[in-house]
């Protein structure tokens, strides 16, 4: 197990620095003025010659690219055209629309996204591995096939249509619910709760589709296998059969796909933080491309990166727990 963890570990790093590598060459070494856009419309030549000399653009591109790195570790001193600002470690640049250093940005809507994405994660998991048991214990009648069309039905709807239908029932008609309006969990948690249930709700449904189809996918395939019809044949119940023996074998795709999922949840659930006014990472993102702040959308995408690469990490050992054949392979 502990060679296995280094492993996953240093694919891990590997996998990180070679994002990191992309995303700098895409954004930075593409054809443009980086350095007229980070000075602004408003600059004179001779500013936006010095903020060039400042970033560093006219050394070699594997040089600027160690700047980058060494940024992320210790700092890295920018120019405005007016002046000198100091980005403390990880720095990830300036924003060019409020001069804000992107870390703190990102340190700030991260809180809102986060509450997003874990209550719907929590949800949409319980939903949809919940749902795929319940098709697999009751396979062959007219409950399995009532539970394959609602999933299908959910993997076809987008987020946007089910969250405007939340919005009309329960605030609109019934009026149970609030209209989402963001309250920081250290603020008031009750309030945080209450006006995230409908953003919750929206993508659960949605997302707890494909962990439905799976989940009974999964369970059918570990079902025909041999050591479970070995249970049967020693005359072990099916309800033990399914929750004890199959379900643990049958978890490691979900588990998978569930850490994909999270990390890109990390990264900003753009459509859902759009619709109910959450001031998460999503919006910011949105925000950034529109304005063409080039420093906080490289930020925002390294950070998306970074959850998806340590959510697959956690996945690997959650699979290696639950399947000790992982560890071998």
């Amino acid at each position: 197990m502990t060679w296995f963890l280094l492993r996953r570990l240093g694919g891990a790093l590997f996998v990180l620095l070679a994002l990191s590598l992309v995303v700098y060459a895409a954004f930075y070494v593409a054809p443009g003025n980086v350095a007229q856009i980070a000075c602004g419309p408003r600059c004179s030549p001779a500013q936006v010659a010095q903020v060039s000399e400042q970033l560093r653009l006219d050394d070699p591109v594997y040089v600027q690219y160690a700047h980058f790195l060494q940024s992320l570790v210790a700092g890295r001193d920018y120019s405005t055209g007016t002046g000198v600002v100091h980005c403390q470690a990880p720095c990830l640049g300036l924003s060019y629309q409020s001069g804000q250093q992107v870390t703190q940005l990102i340190v700030a809507k991260l809180p809102a996204t986060v509450s997003l994405a874990v209550g719907a994660f929590v949800l949409w998991m319980l939903l949809g591995v919940g749902t795929g048991l319940l098709s697999v214990w009751r396979r062959g009648r007219a409950t399995e096939r009532i539970l394959t069309a609602i999933t299908l039905a959910g993997m076809a709807t987008p987020v946007f249509v089910i969250g405007l239908l939340l919005i009309i029932i329960c605030v609109t008609a019934l009026q149970i619910l609030p209209f989402p309006d963001y309250v920081p969990f250290t603020e008031d948690p009750e309030q945080w709760a209450w006006n995230l249930v409908l953003p919750w709700i929206s993508l659960a449904l949605v997302s707890a589709a494909p962990y439905a189809r799976m989940t009974r996918s999964s369970m059918l395939e570990t079902l025909a296998e041999d050591h479970v019809r070995t249970f049967r044949a020693y005359g072990v119940s099916e309800r033990v059969i399914v929750g004890r023996h199959a379900l643990r074998g049958a978890l490691a795709p979900v588990i998978a796909l569930g850490a994909l999922d999270i990390g890109a949840m990390f990264g900003g659930a753009v459509l859902t933080e759009s619709l109910f006014g959450i001031p998460g990472v999503g919006r910011e993102l949105v925000a950034a491309v529109r304005n063409v702040d080039l420093p906080v959308v490289v930020g925002l995408v390294l950070v998306t990166g970074f959850f998806v690469v340590l959510a697959n990490a956690v996945a690997d050992i959650l699979q290696a727990m639950a399947d000790r054949r992982v560890v071998l392979s």
